[in-house]
Parts: C-alpha cells; sequence; structure tokens
C-alpha cells in the first residue's frame, strides 16, 4: 500500500509499505477515505513541531470505512464509516485518572508521535474509532477532529448560553470553535488580519468580525459588550500578544482559553488575573468529545459549509503541502482524497 512520508523536515514521499494486519483481538483494519491536512501536519513538514519525531507518516484527521474487526471487537463491523481518535493513553497517570487523557504523561498522538493516518489502510484497537451515519459525505465526516478541538476550546472555556466569547484567529480551528460556540447558544466575535477569512468567519455564523490590523481590539470588545469585556476569551492565534490581549479584554470571572505551542513568555501582569478572578486554562486536543460531535454530525447540526476549499489525490500529497505552504491565504482545509 501507498503512505505519504516524512522522512525529515521539508522531505515528503510517496512509499509503498506491507498492508497493516490485525493482531489483537481489538483490532480494526481501516480502509482511508479522507485525510485531513492540519496546521500541524505542516508544522511538522517544516520541523516546527516541537512534539513530532521522525521519520513519520502524518495525518490525524481521518476518515474511512471498516474492513476487517477482529475477534473481541463488539461494536463495529465491516462496512461501517468510521472517524479517528488520534490519541492513545495510559489510563493510570494523574491526567488520566483526573478524566484527562489528552494529556497523559504517557500521551502517543497519531500522526506526530506514531505513524498516522496518510496511508491507505490501518488498524487501531476499537476505542479509537467512532461509527457515523452511512448516509454522511466522507467530506463531511472527516471534519469530525478538528470540531473536537473547538469542543474541547469551548468545554475549556464553559461556554454556555447566553456568553459572550471572543475568538482569536478565523483560521480552521477558530471556525471549529465558532460553530461549537453557537451550538452552545453564545455571541461570539472574531479577530483576523485576512479579509477573506472575516468575511467566512461572518458566513460561518459570527456576530461580529474585528479586523486586527485597522481596528484596536480590546477598544473594540469594550465597545462590542459595554464595557464589560467578553465572558470568554479563545486564543486561537497562540502569540504571546494574543495571550495577553485575552486577560486584557475577559471580562470579571471569565475565562482565558488558550491553543497553540508558542514556547515564547506572554507579558501578563498579575493585577487584572487578581483583580478579576480571571480562570486561564490551556486547550489541548478534545477528551471524550468524539461523542457529542458525532452526535452533531448526524444530526447534521455541523456541517462543513464551505470550510474545505482543495482536494488532492494521494498521488498528490507533495503538491499539496507545498501548496498549502505556498497559499496559506487561499486554504480553509485542504484533502487528501483515497480512491
Amino acid at each position: 500500500m501507498k503512505a505519504v512520508h516524512i522522512p525529515e523536515p521539508h522531505t515528503l514521499n510517496i512509499i509503498e509499505m506491507e498492508k497493516p494486519e490485525i493482531r489483537n483481538s481489538t483490532d480494526v483494519l481501516v480502509k482511508v477515505k479522507r485525510a485531513g491536512i492540519c496546521g500541524s501536519d505542516m508544522h511538522i513538514f517544516h520541523g516546527t513541531n516541537p512534539l513530532a519525531t521522525y521519520p513519520r507518516i502524518t495525518g490525524h484527521e481521518v476518515a474511512g470505512e471498516v474492513v476487517e474487526t477482529g475477534t473481541g471487537v463488539n461494536h463495529l463491523r465491516a462496512g461501517d464509516h468510521v472517524v479517528i481518535e488520534p490519541i492513545r493513553y495510559c489510563g493510570e497517570c494523574y491526567a488520566c485518572r483526573k478524566g484527562r487523557p489528552n494529556v497523559c504523561e504517557h500521551l502517543s498522538v497519531f500522526g506526530v508521535h506514531e505513524d498516522g493516518g496518510m496511508r491507505e489502510y490501518l488498524v487501531l484497537p476499537e476505542r479509537q474509532l467512532h461509527a457515523v451515519d452511512l448516509e454522511l459525505d466522507w467530506d463531511e465526516i472527516v471534519l469530525a477532529e478538528p470540531y473536537t478541538i473547538g469542543a474541547q476550546a469551548v468545554w475549556r472555556g464553559n461556554v454556555e448560553e447566553g456568553d459572550t466569547v471572543l475568538i482569536q484567529g478565523c483560521g480552521p480551528i477558530g471556525i471549529c470553535i465558532l460553530k461549537m460556540a453557537k451550538i452552545a447558544g453564545a455571541t461570539v466575535y472574531m479577530t483576523d488580519l485576512n479579509e477573506e477569512r472575516m468575511k467566512f468567519a461572518l458566513e460561518s455564523g459570527a456576530d461580529e468580525v474585528i479586523d486586527a490590523g485597522n481596528e484596536q481590539v480590546d477598544q473594540a470588545i469594550m465597545r462590542l459588550t459595554d464595557g464589560r469585556g467578553v465572558n470568554v476569551a479563545i486564543d486561537a492565534v497562540g502569540l504571546p500578544s494574543t495571550a495577553a490581549l485575552g486577560v486584557d479584554v475577559v471580562s470579571p470571572a471569565g475565562y482565558v482559553v488558550i491553543l497553540g505551542f508558542d514556547e515564547r513568555p506572554s507579558q501578563i501582569p498579575q493585577l487584572p488575573v487578581t483583580k478579576k478572578e480571571v480562570t486561564i486554562v490551556g486547550s489541548r486536543l478534545q477528551t471524550n468529545q468524539f461523542g457529542r460531535v458525532v452526535e452533531l454530525l448526524n444530526q447534521k447540526k455541523l456541517c462543513s459549509d464551505g470550510l474545505i476549499t482543495h482536494k488532492f489525490s494521494l498521488e498528490q500529497a507533495g503538491d499539496a503541502f507545498k501548496f498549502v505552504e505556498e497559499h496559506p491565504d487561499q486554504v480553509r482545509k485542504a484533502l487528501i482524497v483515497f480512491d
């Protein structure tokens, strides 16, 4: 079978490798149908993902069809359409005992620490696979994983009906957070520097967008909230300045949610954190979000609605990564399509 292989940064090959086989009773063999190209995949290609190891078959946004199941598989059968939960965890460390396996001490992420889904076939334990409605298009269900990232950020921010939310960044993850925040019943403001992305955010349900290149975001937020600030500020940009801005514009008793892996320190003064009793949290991957996301997909309450802009065949994977690299402002979400 063929696979997308990154032996080292800035090198990508289509290789031939052996088709995997079921070895354990709970294993499931899946024929891959779609794989999304995520920002973290691009970081692996560029050598800027601090968590990745090489060589690597990348890809963690994956949808496919069950081909075969082990004797101990109880809830899946051949022909089922599934999406992949891309994390393995120990179940015994402090984080796992606290119900947070997404930050397990021994966490292994599919496509980052271990070979991922940009290959024609894969084998995973049943617990990492979630069946979806057979009538849904592959292009819809492959977005399940990024939706769970949005769901996690909304959960970490304790977003509830009637809340006001600021999402910094109108990229694919920002849009996924937007969709989940709107389902929760929030009023959502978003920021970006790119006109096309801001336009798409409005089309996707944002109540207001703020051009961060031409307007002071903190002043705009205070104007929109009558000086109260937003109840939840979610940073999907991941810069030191955007993390600090969240603390500035969040309301008393509000939440600041930070995504991203920037290692540079932010200049966040203690006073507003204490004075407003702000809760600052990180958000990584997802914790038990797949069940709800699959339910929303099955009910067609989550739809791509233009989020996917480009599709490439497996043989064009090198061109796909190059295109995303050279035209980031044109790409919302690109997919690798498997025959």
